[in-house]
């Protein structure tokens, strides 16, 4: 009898991702208004990004932070959505081995530089409501600088043994990859390898930072809404509270939607399998199109910003 050792499958080169296996008729439903979310999310930051080059006034640590934001966004946006829209539109299921990774590595790595960006917004804010008049010396150029290769830094080093660790499994025959985008667990589990550690890495990994980012921003908005309650002046309070409302909008957003696809996650077994594959495509999406509408709504320099630059067109 000959044993299975003896035989030797090719290795894998290519995954075909199938969005929605239970119900693959939503794809053309979904499309369109995917389509119009992707233009919106590419012209607000668009929009957001050059009003902030072009306006001198812009030209401040916050908004410097908020440009870095927007850039995660979008290429956070660019990483998954076309791909998805591919997929609906042409049928085109298949991804490389490398492209697969890859956008494996961004999806985890750049998540994760926007929870760090938001962390590092919130102690912005911090300094400016709880120490205004040393708000200038420390919230500088430089520190934005310093704060940006943090960001990337931290999270790229975290995050980069997560597609290592998948890339070096073996993949003996299947391909089928049963997700719109090549998640570490979508992937991972084609493997005929224990998959354990590469699990357990990503899990203590991502919980660590997005863990200690929050409880960070919990504790800047903590001492915020001290030093507020604190203020006598009429109508001080209100106006402090007003500079952080749309940082403060959108991380909730963010952790929301987060939260929701995390628990969606969890439950796997008593929801339909396709409900968080939707979840995902909404949250690389979704936050890229509200995030700039927020602030282009709720603060006023850049909406004057804005204003400027659509009359020079």
């Amino acid at each position: 009898m000959i044993s299975h050792s003896n035989y030797s499958t090719p290795p894998v080169s290519e995954f075909l991702l199938i969005c929605f296996p239970n119900y693959q008729s939503w794809q053309h439903w979904l499309s369109l208004p995917l389509s119009l979310l992707f233009l919106l999310a590419m012209g607000a930051n668009a929009t957001l990004l050059i009003t902030i080059w072009m306006e001198a006034s812009l030209h401040e640590p916050m908004y410097y932070l908020l440009s870095l934001l927007s850039l995660l966004d979008v290429v956070l946006c660019l990483t998954v959505i076309p791909k998805v829209l591919a997929i609906f539109w042409f049928d085109l299921r298949s991804i490389s081995f490398s492209a697969c990774f890859l956008q494996m590595f961004i999806m985890n790595c750049f998540l994760a530089m926007e929870s760090c960006t938001f962390m590092v917004m919130a102690y912005d804010r911090y300094v400016a409501i709880c120490h205004p008049l040393r708000y200038p010396s420390i919230i500088t150029d430089q520190f934005v600088a310093r704060a940006a290769i943090f960001v990337v830094a931290r999270n790229g080093l975290f995050f980069l043994p997560v597609p290592v660790l998948s890339a070096r499994l073996s993949y003996c025959a299947e391909n089928t990859i049963k997700n719109c985008i090549c998640t570490n667990l979508s992937v991972s589990k084609l493997s005929c390898d224990d998959i354990t550690f590469n699990r357990l890495y990503q899990f203590v990994a991502g919980w660590t930072l997005l863990g200690s980012d929050l409880i960070l921003i919990i504790l800047s908005y903590s001492c915020i809404l001290k030093a507020v309650l604190r203020i006598k002046a009429e109508g001080a309070a209100a106006k402090a509270l007003s500079t952080c409302g749309s940082h403060f909008i959108l991380i909730l957003f963010f952790s929301t939607v987060l939260l929701v696809l995390v628990i969606t996650n969890l439950a796997r077994k008593r929801i339909p399998p396709d409900v968080p594959i939707l979840l995902n495509i909404l949250h690389h999406l979704i936050p890229p199109a509200l995030n700039p509408i927020v602030y282009g709504v709720r603060t006023k320099e850049i909406k004057q910003g804005i204003q400027k630059l659509l009359k020079r067109l």
